[in-house]
């Protein structure tokens, strides 16, 4: 990982356009090829970003200082710099991943054994499915015999969107493989997360505890 910190603006040109004033900014450019940059605020979330896979060049002669950043889309996020204050490099090697607790692991488990609450024609290939940047929760096959990635959370947030968005694009790089789509799984997913994850194509599903684990609801029903 790069840690930059520079004054710096940036300019956004793709669907959308936008621009962020000179201003100092820590700029974060990963392994994975992702560039993001942030203010000394805000949390984790950056103000402007590029997803990988991307390429990023660095301006020479008359350029010297711009940093462009190019996607598959051709989207491109311009950063010239004015000063860097730091510029750090650091080798941070393969991350084993978030470990989930023990509603998620329950969770997790549940679902991989009752795969059919899916759809119909859903099969497991396995769970915990090993990738160079972390494990898939489930990997299975729909009644189409398309491969499918899930990503379980206890609550469904931008980050697990983030991160099953990761897994997508390197699994979908391994032609036995692909094509790969995602399902976001959690027993509740924040209105964000939602739209973020059907922006990207993933599909979104509510787990019931309980009805995973076979406890009826005790609420009074018509039928």
């Amino acid at each position: 990982m790069r840690l930059v910190i520079a004054r710096c603006s940036v300019d956004y040109a793709g669907r959308l356009t936008a621009h962020l004033p000179s201003a100092p900014r820590l700029i974060l450019v990963k392994a994975d090829g992702s560039v993001s940059i942030h203010a000394d605020d805000r949390a984790y979330k950056p103000l402007n970003w590029m997803s990988p896979p991307c390429t990023l060049k660095e301006g020479a002669g008359e350029d010297e200082g711009v940093w462009t950043v190019v996607n598959k889309a051709g989207e491109k996020l311009i950063i010239t710099m004015e000063e860097i204050l730091h510029d750090s490099s650091h080798e941070l090697g393969v991350d084993p991943g978030l470990i989930k607790d023990g509603v998620e692991a329950h969770l997790q488990e549940l679902l991989a054994d009752r795969i059919e609450t899916l759809g119909d024609g859903y099969t497991l290939i396995r769970r915990e499915y090993m990738t160079a940047i972390g494990p898939v929760d489930i990997l299975c096959r729909d009644a189409e015999g398309r491969t499918v990635a899930i990503e379980i959370k206890r609550r469904g947030e931008i980050d697990g969107v983030e991160q099953l968005t990761r897994y997508l694009d390197l699994l979908n790089r391994d032609p036995h493989l692909a094509p790969v789509r995602g399902i976001f799984a959690a027993q509740e997913i924040k209105p964000q997360a939602r739209v973020l994850a059907t922006d990207r194509g993933i599909d979104c599903h509510i787990m019931d505890y309980d009805a995973l684990r076979g406890i009826e609801d005790d609420k009074l029903r018509l039928f």
